[in-house]
């Protein structure tokens, strides 16, 4: 797990890229306003930037302690500061060339070390494209950041089904097996192409999830894999086998979804 700082100038989209980039790190944001607000500390001398600092190691280091990332987004105007936050991962908001604080502008400077900078070129577009922009950054980040990799010595929770199609039922139950151990081995039985009620091969399959846990925020390889198996169509098991199973109430919306349903409207070509 690691501890991120994102550091630039005011108004550089640091709370905007933290916002983003949580979701798909499943991370914990500090923003530099709001903790300032939460202390009622608005001393901007070098002393209350370093008190800033030292409240912002705090939190994103109860952050990691409790499993998760802390991204931590504030000006943090200096080398020495960055030095002494010392962060896994720092991206540096290099997207706008003063601010409206002369003070911060005169005491900033530019990051000897960064693991990513974003100029304004990279950055700043047609505003109706900024929301999607803004989240292609925060994904491609969180695949950079996220070098965890699905260990399989972890405790990890299983899913074994034949996912035609994958939906969103699918998607919140998956959700909340994830929440049990933070990796998911989502297992496909081997049923594709046989018929109507099977449409859909692995790698069909193997792209509906990608893409579904993608846009909920979870990274392949990392939160889960996706595993071809035999068409399992029982669980033998003895005394003490070591597992548990577990069904999740995922309310009655959810629960009506059928993939059955969703088979004969793509069938008859509705959406």
């Amino acid at each position: 797990m690691k501890r991120v700082l994102i550091c630039g100038l005011p108004g550089s989209g640091k709370t905007t890229l933290g916002k983003a980039l949580v979701k798909y790190l499943h991370a914990d944001l500090y923003d530099g306003d709001e903790v300032r607000e939460a202390v009622d500390d608005w001393d901007f001398s070098m002393e209350g930037r370093e008190r800033q600092m030292n409240r912002m190691i705090h939190f994103t280091k109860e952050s990691v302690d409790r499993g998760s990332y802390g991204v931590a987004a504030f000006v943090c105007p200096t080398d020495a500061l960055r030095k002494q936050f010392d962060a896994d991962y720092v991206i540096w908001m290099n997207t706008v060339l003063t601010s409206d604080y002369d003070d911060t502008n005169a005491i900033f400077e530019k990051p000897s070390k960064c693991d990513l900078e974003i100029p304004a070129m990279s950055w700043w577009m047609n505003e109706d494209d900024l929301e999607e922009h803004v989240n292609s950054w925060a994904r491609a980040i969180a695949r950079d950041i996220a070098s965890r990799k699905f260990d399989p010595k972890k405790p990890t929770v299983q899913m074994l089904g034949r996912w035609q199609p994958w939906h969103e039922g699918h998607t919140a139950l998956f959700m909340n097996a994830w929440k049990q151990t933070n990796q998911v081995a989502i297992m496909v039985r081997d049923t594709g192409g046989n018929d109507d009620s099977n449409p859909f091969d692995f790698d069909e399959i193997s792209k509906s999830i990608t893409d579904a846990l993608f846009n909920a925020g979870f990274l392949c390889d990392s939160d889960y894999t996706i595993t071809l198996v035999p068409n399992i169509v029982d669980i033998s098991y003895g005394r003490g086998v070591g597992y548990t199973f577990t069904e999740h109430d995922l309310g009655e919306e959810i629960h009506k979804i059928s993939a059955t349903s969703i088979r004969e409207q793509m069938k008859n070509g509705e959406k």
